[in-house]
């Protein structure tokens, strides 16, 4: 890839991960969503799953947005959910990828290996990355992101996921626990000051990050679609008492399609919010309300077989200087096995 020199002319573009879907699957079946109620794991249909990815990438350019293509790797089914490669310092903040800094995540251990891919394709476009002790866990922007003024940290009981018996039909359930260490906080303060940082806990095993509860989104990322029920009682006290009439309580049905888990973008003052495909009415009325523009998009295949919706699919690499001869590294980066690179 052309690394681009600073006297050459540039445009600042929001910048995104996508993971190409080759070989999405169910691998370690670490979410409710990726197994059936008798803890089965599910299988994906490929084929629709590469269809369903290829009309959000098109989406995304469409609105101008910049996709960096993850190469497949098959024995790390879930690159296709980037939002877990870990966080860009101020992505809102139009800069040269030199002067950023990407903190990869400690990913649990059924997708440790995809830190390694991540960490080789950012390098290679010219991103200066960092990792964090190895003894923390943390899945990056997916528990870590901007909310307004402040940036939202959340997290949950970590937990070693495992059957245990139960009373009922099936005898026994699965637990999952939540994704990101509580202890590791100080550590991002430290990298954001100072700029505040809001913890909110985290209490429903099916929205195990906090991107599936919670989006902030709009003009300065100001309103905020909040599903109450996945939220500790008293952090949603916070999130009222700090954002007032600027949240939009999600209904259930809402929060079942992964509402929240939407990519929110602004350009030339005019604001996106990119929601799955299937909720309600209602809610695309509020966002409108918000002078936010909503676009759906069908991605039912990523939810229901892997837990994840739109905004786990994408990593937000921030506003970029790109230059006019960049390439992005889907036409750069060669797929990990050989097979010809999705476009």
């Amino acid at each position: 890839m052309k690394i681009q020199n600073e006297n050459e002319p540039c445009d600042f573009q929001r910048t995104v991960l996508m993971g190409d879907p080759s070989h999405f699957s169910v691998q370690g079946g670490a979410n409710p969503h990726t197994r059936t109620r008798w803890g089965r794991k599910r299988t994906v249909n490929r084929e629709l799953a590469i269809k369903q990815w290829d009309v959000l990438k098109h989406t995304l350019e469409d609105l101008d947005i910049r996709v960096i293509v993850v190469p497949p790797a098959e024995e790390n089914p879930g690159l296709v959910y980037p939002a877990n490669a870990g966080c860009q310092s101020d992505v809102d903040h139009a800069d040269s990828v030199s002067s950023k800094v990407f903190t990869l995540s400690n990913l649990l251990p059924t997708r440790a290996g995809e830190k390694a891919h991540y960490k080789k394709l950012l390098e290679t476009n010219g991103f200066y990355v960092i990792e964090i002790d190895e003894q923390y866990r943390f899945e990056g922007e997916a528990d870590f992101f901007p909310a307004g003024d402040v940036y939202l940290f959340t997290y949950g009981t970590l937990e070693k996921q495992r059957f245990v018996p139960t009373l009922g039909i099936p005898p026994w359930k699965r637990v999952y626990g939540f994704r990101t260490d509580e202890r590791i906080e100080p550590l991002l303060a430290r990298k954001i000051a100072p700029v505040p940082i809001m913890k909110v806990g985290l209490v429903l095993e099916a929205h195990y990050h906090g991107d599936t509860a919670l989006c902030a989104f709009g003009p300065q990322r100001r309103e905020l679609l909040v599903y109450r029920d996945a939220i500790a009682p008293a952090d949603m006290g916070k999130l009222e008492s700090h954002f007032g009439d600027h949240i939009i309580e999600l209904s259930e049905k809402d929060a079942r399609y992964y509402a929240a888990n939407s990519f929110t973008y602004e350009r030339n003052g005019d604001c996106f919010l990119i929601l799955p495909e299937g909720v309600s009415e209602n809610l695309l009325a509020q966002i409108r309300e918000r002078d936010v523009t909503p676009v759906t998009v069908n991605v039912s295949e990523f939810l229901k077989k892997g837990g994840g919706s739109v905004k786990c699919m994408i990593g937000d690499l921030g506003l970029l200087a790109v230059s006019k001869t960049m390439q992005t590294s889907a036409d750069s980066v060669e797929s990990q096995d050989g097979e010809p690179k999705r476009q």
